[in-house]
């Protein structure tokens, strides 16, 4: 994580957003202490995949072995 002044991004602030738009936090300090974080937001993402996939079941069977089973039977 990239470090600056308080003042030194007050000074050079393009600088330092543009390095966070290319996804590099910067830690802002006074008087030697960090005050902040700045950090790049994460990408907006659709909710289908904001939540890990679960298999499909029914009566304890995944569903897509089912499906592979149907076709192996109607073979």
């Amino acid at each position: 994580m990239k470090q600056a002044t308080f003042t030194d991004v007050r000074n050079h602030a393009k600088q330092y957003f543009d390095l966070v738009e290319a996804g590099e936090p910067v830690r802002v300090l006074r008087n030697g202490k960090p005050i902040a974080d700045i950090v790049p937001i994460a990408p907006d993402l659709p909710s289908w995949k904001r939540r890990p996939a679960q298999p499909l079941l029914l009566d304890g069977v995944s569903l897509s072995r089912m499906i592979l089973d149907e076709r192996e039977t109607d073979r």
